[in-house]
């Protein structure tokens, strides 16, 4: 090879005690220690809330039942130097149906795997049937340890001959001897003793054993049967240690207690092999003729050890020729007879020992990594990414949805649009929200481009604004929640609330093609909110609140502007002490616009251009409200600070070809991990606006394709793929946990979906005329201290 080749490997690991761990770790050090030019690393597989000290190879760690972690395990790969990933592949090690989580792992790489069978089932349940056909997809190459496993892969799952590899599982090479020396290290007794080890489960079959030993210690009375191992984990953590106390139990109703020696401990390597090498006989009863592999079988056939075992699949392939005695299931005669015939047959013994052992030079590990790194090259040489992986969006459609009001419609009644529903049906327990209200008109008034449309909307609109002006209390506040039965559950809403109100009304303060009555009263609200509005201290509320003051000021709204409607309609006057001048509104506007860009300088640092320490929710709004005070005022701080920060969002969450939202379970600290789950549609609504204003205001088209992408999201452009819009309903859905989409089509998604198509709409042909020769996917974007830069120069 003319570079040095890269494999990761995921599975369990040491010092984990597990059959597999111990098996990855071989493995590895096998195929690194073929060629100097060979570099192997791990992601390790842990148990729930289980920690250990590993070695510097494992580079990354996967809690096998977050699956949040299979995710980020997938997005680590793809960033590494990597060539190739070899899975090690057992139902049991992966959490979810028949171990479907390590599918959010594989379905998201971009690099060949090549998967070690260590379960091949010959008649699987329909859940563990898909799972297998899955892998087998996501495959390059499929790695199992036996012929057996093979004609199974081609006959029960039709897999072809070109995508199986049939490579022994690995062994220690260790000279033929006899037992003494090693009895004699670890003062063992038995003439002769027999072995069984591993980790105690009752799939084991060690009560076979003891049912046969009463008549073959009648006749060898020094004979010792050791029972090593500790009780799997996961056995003792549901069933203690039950088998094993039935175990002993059974020994002493026998007459065994002299015979029987149990050890409960899980041996590390090296001693294990001593233990083996100290044994006259290797006993294997398992019970489950459908075991597929077996590595303490290997281990005592690689080291000579006379075997009795009963006929599973593996074992009867391996002690075929003469390399072993097997034992029907359940037949205790002949389990004691088979004993005996070792026992008093001593020179036949010994020929199967080498018999066995002679068949297990082929197995060393030496000669396994050799064979698997010839499987590596062979993959890598005719990989080609699947059409899947190199265009994983290849279903989102090539122009807008139509706007589709039904699902809205559905929602609104004559008070407002309730928050939420069950499986799309409107909930009504959870009543209304000045939230929802608010930015409910910013969508409305957005699709209004014609006096037509405005009659189309005028129920809606003028529903939301009878709940605004019922909303107010007497200080200009906002209540936010009313129940069902038209109740105010609280004395006033938070600040964000404040802000969306004003926001939707701006909008219908901006829009020409409503009425000067539904204009005036949206003036009137505002102009009472105006001490609330100075006395704002949180970002987002500011935001908001200058979105909406933005409006209104760009349309250059004033007191004369709405003079002879005040004059026909003495008692709206009435209504505030006096009307709000264009330098009040703009002077609040300016001072929470320098609110932003002071807390933005407080917080900003190198890696982390972000006005708090702390990336949380509707994001991108902070952004876009600077980016609109530039433009009222071509302010060249307002759009530096801006588009840095937008920029940083676009870095903090665009994959390359989808945007990863940051997630609600905890946010995004600065000196902390970027949550995926549970991520909120309302972020690529907010996104497709700001990239849109962004747009607007420096004519660069990635933002325009950012835009796009953003909006896609909604189309399923997202993490799981999974489209949120209903085509039919024109409902949305309200996020994507770990777990998979919410199903919650309430009022949230919904309006951030139509603010997000409204904008992007503007500006469509554009938008997906431009992808024909594209800058964001193909380029990557330019780091943020480039755009920094320019945006500066500029």
């Amino acid at each position: 090879m003319n570079k040095q080749l890269k494999v990761l490997f995921i599975g369990t690991y040491v010092p984990k005690e597990c059959g597999i761990a111990t098996f990855t770790f071989d493995l590895l050090n096998s195929v690194s220690g073929v060629h100097d030019d060979i570099h192997c690393e791990v992601i390790a597989l842990n148990d729930p809330s289980e920690t250990f000290n590993y070695p510097e190879e494992v580079v990354f760690q996967i809690e096998r039942d977050k699956l949040e972690d299979y995710y980020r395990a997938a997005d680590f790969i793809n960033q590494s130097d990597a060539d190739i990933v070899c899975l090690q592949h057992e139902f049991g090690l992966f959490w979810g149906h028949a171990g479907d989580y390590i599918f959010a792992l594989l379905s998201g790489i971009n690099k060949p795997v090549i998967t070690t069978m260590h379960t091949v089932i010959r008649e699987p349940e329909p859940e563990y049937r898909a799972s297998t056909e899955k892998l087998i997809r996501y495959s390059e190459k499929l790695v199992v340890m036996s012929q057996t496993a093979v004609e199974m892969l081609k006959d029960v799952y039709k897999v072809p001959d070109e995508k199986i590899e049939m490579i022994f599982h690995g062994l220690h090479d260790y000279p033929f001897n006899n037992c003494s020396k090693y009895k004699q290290m670890l003062n063992l007794k038995g003439a002769p003793l027999i072995l069984t080890f591993g980790l105690l489960s009752q799939n084991k079959g060690i009560e076979n054993i003891l049912e046969a030993l009463p008549d073959v210690v009648s006749q060898y009375p020094d004979l010792v049967y050791l029972v090593l191992g500790a009780t799997h984990p996961m056995v003792k953590k549901t069933q203690g240690e039950a088998y094993r106390q039935y175990l002993m139990n059974r020994v002493s109703e026998l007459g065994l207690e002299n015979n029987v020696v149990f050890h409960d401990k899980f041996v590390e390597k090296e001693e294990l092999c001593n233990y083996i090498l100290a044994s006259d006989i290797y006993a294997s009863p398992y019970l489950s003729r459908e075991q597929i592999v077996s590595g303490a079988l290997t281990y005592a056939i690689g080291m000579g050890k006379a075997i009795v075992s009963t006929p599973y699949w593996y074992a009867q392939e391996m002690l075929s020729d003469n390399r072993g005695l097997l034992v029907d299931f359940g037949d205790t005669a002949g389990f004691k007879n088979s004993l005996l015939y070792l026992i008093e047959n001593p020179d036949e013994c010994n020929n199967m020992r080498k018999k066995a052992y002679d068949f297990g030079r082929k197995m060393t590990w030496e000669n396994i990594g050799k064979e698997y790194n010839t499987v590596f090259s062979k993959a890598l040489k005719h990989y080609n990414p699947s059409p899947v992986v190199q265009n994983r969006f290849n279903f989102l459609p090539d122009q807008l949805p139509e706007v589709k009001l039904d699902h809205l419609k559905l929602l609104t009644d004559d008070v407002g649009i309730i928050q939420h529903t069950n499986l799309g049906v409107p909930a009504r327990h959870y009543g209304y929200s000045t939230d929802d209200v608010g930015r409910g008109l910013v969508a409305l008034t957005q699709l209004i481009d014609s006096q037509e449309k405005a009659e189309e909307l005028r129920k809606l609109i003028t529903t939301y604004m009878s709940f605004l002006e019922h909303a107010q209390t007497g200080t200009g506040h906002f209540h936010n929640f009313m129940s069902y039965k038209r109740e105010f559950l609280d004395e006033e809403g938070s600040e964000d609330t404040l802000g969306r109100a004003v926001y939707g009304l701006g909008h219908v303060i901006s829009c020409p093609y409503l009425s000067k009555n539904i204009r005036t009263l949206a003036h009137t609200l505002v102009s009472k909110s105006r001490t609330q509005m100075e006395k704002l201290s949180y970002l987002r509320a500011k935001a908001y609140t200058m979105c909406g003051l933005y409006e209104m000021l760009r349309a250059d709204v004033d007191a004369d502007s709405f003079e002879s409607v005040f004059n026909s309609r003495r008692d709206a006057v009435r209504s505030v002490d006096s009307l709000i001048d264009k330098d009040t509104f703009e002077s609040i506007f300016l001072s929470h616009a320098d609110s932003l860009v002071d807390m933005y300088e407080a917080n900003r640092k190198e890696d982390w251009n972000w006005f708090e320490p702390t990336v949380t929710y509707s994001n991108a709004k902070l952004s876009e409200a600077l980016i609109l005070a530039y433009n009222y005022t071509k302010d060249r701080t307002y759009r530096r600070v801006g588009l840095a920060t937008l920029d940083f969002l676009t870095e903090t969450q665009w994959r390359g070809d989808f945007f990863d939202i940051v997630g609600n379970q905890g946010w995004y600290s600065c000196d902390g991990e970027k949550p995926i789950f549970d991520q909120q549609p309302i972020e690529a609504g907010y996104l497709t606006q700001a990239y849109i204003s962004a747009y607007e205001t420096v004519r660069e088209r990635k933002y325009l394709e950012l835009a796009r992408y953003s909006f896609e999201y909604f189309l399923g452009r997202n993490r799981l793929r999974t489209p949120m819009y209903d085509y039919s309903t024109g409902a949305v859905c309200d996020g994507l946990n770990c777990d998979g989409m919410n199903c919650n089509q309430g009022a949230e998604p919904i309006i951030c979906f139509f603010m997000a198509l409204s904008s992007l709409n503007k500006h469509a042909g554009e938008a997906y005329s431009a992808l024909s020769q594209p800058t964001v996917s193909e380029e990557g974007l330019p780091k943020r201290k480039s755009l920094l830069s320019a945006n500066q120069a500029e």
